[in-house]
């Protein structure tokens, strides 16, 4: 059984415990598999005060939205390019097309599958989440991803998600992270729409992923 097909049969089940159900997970699982490095990207919710009901993977590989996924896109570049210093020049600008042909590769996930407003309520997020955390350790499983970097949501993913006895390591400029198995990193990082500039936000990330794998 291919992990989509194991992706759906779970969701078949979750989807009876928790209104309003958004999907995700695997964009394309060949081109995921496919990948040298395997990369999760853990969100909190998607936003959408229309009640949800729909499926974030067929959202991400249509190019999904410039404001949350340009800044991903760019993490995906630099970071299965890790030995090269890539200029902003060429990470500025980012098509539609550059967003369909990168975001087919990757993983992700929410961690409260009912929809959400543009700010997050944080005690409705950590109220689903923990309640829908045999799921969310279910779900991650399945993919076993080399880099998993939480956006916003690092704290709350370690503790549903079967990470809880690992210990947080720091790189040098204080970004947060463990190995969740040998060369399995988790990263607790911002969210790529957070109200930094976004050369920051890139290469902050790609800074501590470079210093992780050295």
């Amino acid at each position: 059984m291919s992990i989509t097909d194991k992706e759906n049969n779970l969701f078949i089940e979750w989807k009876e415990n928790r209104k309003g159900f958004v999907s995700d997970g695997l964009v394309s699982e060949q081109d995921y598999l496919n990948s040298d490095i395997k990369i999760c990207i853990v969100l909190k919710e998607v936003n959408d005060p229309d009640g949800g009901g729909w499926d974030l993977r067929e959202f991400l590989a249509n190019g999904a939205r410039s404001q949350t996924w340009n800044n991903i896109v760019r993490w995906v570049r630099g970071i299965r390019n890790i030995e090269c210093d890539i200029p902003w020049k060429d990470l500025e600008h980012i098509s539609e097309e550059e967003r369909k042909s990168t975001l087919k590769s990757i993983c992700a996930i929410n961690l409260k599958k009912s929809p959400g407003t543009h700010t997050t309520d944080n005690a409705s997020l950590n109220k689903v989440a923990n309640e829908d955390s045999n799921y969310i350790e279910r779900q991650f499983l399945l993919y076993n991803p080399d880099i998993t970097i939480c956006g916003g949501t690092g704290d709350l993913f370690k503790g549903i998600a079967g990470f809880c006895e690992f210990e947080w390591k720091r790189t040098n400029r204080g970004i947060w992270w463990y190995e969740r198995a040998p060369k399995k990193y988790v990263i607790a990082y911002c969210h790529p729409e957070a109200r930094v500039d976004n050369p920051l936000i890139v290469y902050g990330l790609i800074d501590a992923i470079r210093e992780i794998y050295s």
